[in-house]
């Protein structure tokens, strides 16, 4: 099925929209979260106003959250780790232009740019950057940081940015695990520098391995010491067979039994933290599922996946989740999606106990209209001046 075709390429970014935040200079605030008007309106248009269209609008496919996917290629080969192939070609910019039209059609107003490696093209992202906050998307860019250069700080936070999603495993490089915090310091350093004046924010993304446990606690402590929170997951093998992935064999990553104990000590020291103020997108209920899930005994948790969130392929093919990049099924394209309730739940009463999705987990766990009150409630006694806890 071939996608919708978009009118002509992404327009060229323009730099700076606000040349007197480029100084190196101290600036007003610099240190301190203070969110305008304008921010808190930036997040509500975002992620509340979405949710609350997708409560009373008819039908059941009325997405928040977008993956796009601009690579399938990465700079780096983290062995558990199947969501990229070097051989696949990135994403046009038509395609890119036509993806957002689409989305900005629909109730999505969240965009999270994926991969492999979001920055291996660095200009088509600040162009694409500048394309959706300019429609009004808020928009998520993870990154291994290697390529993170303060130039393209720049470019990316000045053109609209609301998060950067650090992924680190390690502080050194490990077996399998190239992605280290000491290799990208000076450029973790001005991010985080920089975030106050331009509004965004930044998180570190750890994954738990059975050969990180050590990392995961100073990692944690680096995040803590520059105040920014933590995303953790715990590792994963591929549901489905991924032939371009080579590492399923011997791999000093995965999680076997006798690590299992450690494991646990890992995640009670992690509860240990959340509860004495750490910032942490992962709930203490969470974390302490990750033992379960580890031992094969994770329990259905309403996945909506395909319903309010959505993955769109370099292709400009859909799927409804990372798990089903490589499903052969097919659920549509860009301007023509084919997300059949049956056939998703049917689906997932197979792949929910088998999948750990931290964000789709945050979606299912809202759609609970007490939950998202007393949420929003808390946040509005402190002014929605940066977030305060999770849905627990």
């Amino acid at each position: 099925m071939a996608p919708a075709t978009a009118n002509g390429r992404l327009p060229e970014a323009v730099f700076p929209h606000r040349p007197e935040l480029l100084t190196h200079d101290p600036w007003p605030g610099d240190g301190q979260r203070h969110w305008t008007p304008r921010q808190i309106y930036r997040a509500m248009h975002g992620w509340a106003f979405p949710y609350v269209k997708s409560r009373v609008l008819p039908g059941d496919f009325h997405p928040i959250v977008a993956y796009l996917f601009t690579e399938y290629k990465c700079n780096l080969d983290c062995h558990y780790c199947y969501s990229f192939d070097n051989r696949v070609k990135g994403m046009s910019e038509e395609l890119a232009r036509g993806s957002i039209d689409w989305l900005h059609d629909s109730t999505c107003r969240v965009l999270a740019l994926m991969g492999g490696e979001v920055l291996l093209r660095p200009k088509f992202v600040h162009k694409l950057v500048d394309y959706a906050a300019n429609k009004g998307f808020w928009i998520y860019v993870p990154t291994n940081g290697r390529l993170l250069q303060p130039h393209v700080i720049d470019w990316l936070a000045d053109a609209g940015v609301s998060t950067f999603n650090l992924a680190v495993d390690a502080v050194d490089e490990k077996p399998g695990l190239p992605k280290a915090f000491n290799p990208i310091r000076p450029y973790f350093d001005y991010l985080v520098k920089k975030q106050y004046r331009y509004g965004y924010t930044v998180f570190l993304n750890i994954n738990i391995c059975r050969n990180n446990l050590d990392d995961v606690k100073q990692l944690t402590e680096i995040a803590h010491a520059n105040a920014i929170s933590t995303d953790y997951h715990i590792n994963e093998m591929p549901l489905l067979e991924q032939s371009h992935f080579k590492h399923l064999e011997n791999n000093p990553t995965y999680i076997r039994q006798e690590d299992q104990a450690a494991v646990d000590e890992v995640l009670d020291w992690l509860i240990d933290k959340q509860q004495s103020g750490y910032g942490m997108t992962n709930s203490v209920e969470r974390l302490a599922q990750m033992k379960q899930f580890m031992r094969g005994e994770l329990e259905p948790w309403n996945c909506r996946a395909g319903q309010n969130t959505v993955i769109i392929r370099v292709d400009g093919t859909l799927a409804p989740c990372f798990p089903m990049y490589s499903a052969t099924y097919d659920w549509g394209a860009v301007g023509s999606p084919k997300f059949e309730t049956a056939q998703l739940r049917q689906m997932k009463q197979s792949c929910e106990r088998h999948c750990f999705s931290t964000l789709n987990h945050i979606v299912g766990y809202c759609y609970n209209d007490r939950r998202v009150i007393h949420w929003l409630l808390k946040q509005a006694r402190h002014g929605f001046q940066g977030i305060r806890g999770n849905f627990e």
